[in-house]
């Protein structure tokens, strides 16, 4: 929290780029060597993820960590020194804990192998050039990005990362789930026909808030309540629907090519829940003609449902989280559902990686968790606008959620999208 800590953005953005250029490229870790963690980010996400990399290889320690506000750190490194199954591999030495702004270039320059982004989704792009820029393997929460430019930044770093054979591993961690594998098999096998109507449906209740306690500059507050401003967060259709936005893009194997939509504040509409909406509807179409139907909100008192529906021309199919719920309904054949092994695809995706890691067999999914996430934007801009989007102008956009300067003190303006009035940039 200390008001010295701050940089313009300009200062930030070349920062990212030139940021522990001496650090060595840590392409893999053969055999039995160490391989070396670093943390940014140490919210809840951030802990647990770090947790489950740390199960994830035998040899494996996390050496740094950094993250905004030094009382998550703690919070966060307390936590993981109490975890039974990895308390032995945290080794973050107190000068190896670090805060502000520029944490995520201490964790960078301090002998890591690979990094845990779980900062606020607007610092991702940022972070994820940087740290490909120093050599090293990233797993990446989604959402990747809060605006177009973040994600084109997200490709090319992921095509650098290709380059210099370092993984980067999404956390769309549906796609590591075992059911979910299997009944994507089948649709891509054809058992249900070619997919005409696909539901995305994220109906929850409300979440978390932070009071305001009286040491905290505007800026603070945000930060400590990033999940409301759209600039940190992208809007809770992307930064928590992007999941089953990405499950329906997998399924049809394409992206759409325009949007049309609505959304607003309906119940979260006091001050302190920052600009973000608590409802969005939007219907997207795909280039051979067929809609996914996305419905999104987050009011406390209403039936809650996340799942995918697809439906073919030979049958449907459901995909949600229950081991039940992966199921489907091939025309004239009995009902299918999943019973295979169940695993934890938190746990799996970090398995994965660093599995990859020891290969020397780098794992990217650099494309589809970047294009999940403009789907994701497409659909907040085609809400936010009340404008027909296409796919095109949403990836061209020139709408950049950058704030003028990073600094503990005033905090970007948060006007409240209306649609009809609200342009597309």
């Amino acid at each position: 929290m200390n008001p010295s800590n701050q940089t313009n953005r300009r200062e930030f953005l070349k920062q990212t780029t030139l940021a522990t250029a001496i650090a060595p490229l840590a392409v893999h870790a053969a055999g039995n060597e160490k391989i070396r963690i670093g943390l940014i980010g140490c919210g809840g996400r951030g802990t647990g993820a770090a947790a489950q990399a740390l199960q994830a290889d035998k040899n494996i320690e996390l050496i740094a960590m950094g993250d905004m506000f030094a009382d998550r750190l703690e919070t966060s490194l307390n936590t993981l020194t109490k975890t039974s199954a990895v308390a032995e591999k945290v080794k973050v030495k107190p000068d190896h804990q670090f805060v502000g702004w520029n944490a995520f270039e201490q964790v960078l320059a301090s002998d890591v192998d690979s990094v845990i982004l779980t900062t606020p989704p607007h610092f991702r792009p940022a972070h994820l050039k940087a740290a490909i820029a120093a050599g090293k393997h990233v797993f990446a929460e989604k959402p990747v990005a809060v605006d177009a430019p973040g994600v084109r930044s997200v490709l090319e770093s992921c095509e650098e990362a290709r380059k210099k054979k370092l993984s980067v591993v999404s956390g769309l961690c549906l796609r590591y789930g075992y059911g979910f594998r299997n009944i994507m098999q089948r649709i891509h096998g054809g058992e249900i026909g070619d997919i005409h109507t696909m539901f995305a449906n994220d109906y929850r209740s409300g979440i978390w808030y932070k009071e305001r306690q009286p040491d905290w500059t505007d800026m603070h507050y945000q930060m400590r309540n990033w999940y409301y401003y759209t600039w940190l967060s992208g809007d809770f259709n992307v930064e928590q629907h992007v999941h089953y936005l990405d499950i329906c893009a997998w399924a049809k194997g394409a992206y759409p090519v325009k949007a049309v939509g609505m959304g607003g504040r309906e119940v979260r509409n006091e001050e302190k829940y920052g600009n973000i909406f608590d409802h969005h509807s939007v219907t997207y179409e795909f280039e051979d003609g067929a809609r996914l139907v996305s419905n999104t909100r987050q009011i406390r008192g209403c039936k809650n449902d996340m799942s995918a529906q697809i439906y073919g021309s030979r049958g449907k199919a459901n995909i949600n989280e229950r081991r039940r719920g992966i199921y489907m309904e091939p025309a004239g054949k009995d009902r299918w559902i999943y019973d295979g092994e169940d695993n934890n695809f938190y746990q799996t995706e970090h398995d994965e990686m660093f599995a990859a890691i020891r290969a020397g067999e780098p794992i990217n999914n650099g494309e589809y968790m970047a294009m999940s996430t403009l789907l994701a934007i497409m659909g907040r801009m085609a809400t936010y606008t009340g404008q027909e989007i296409t796919w095109q102008q949403a990836l061209e956009s020139k709408e950049d959620l950058t704030p003028a300067s990073y600094a503990w003190g005033d905090a970007p303006d948060a006007p409240i999208a209306v649609p009809g009035v609200t342009q597309f940039v």
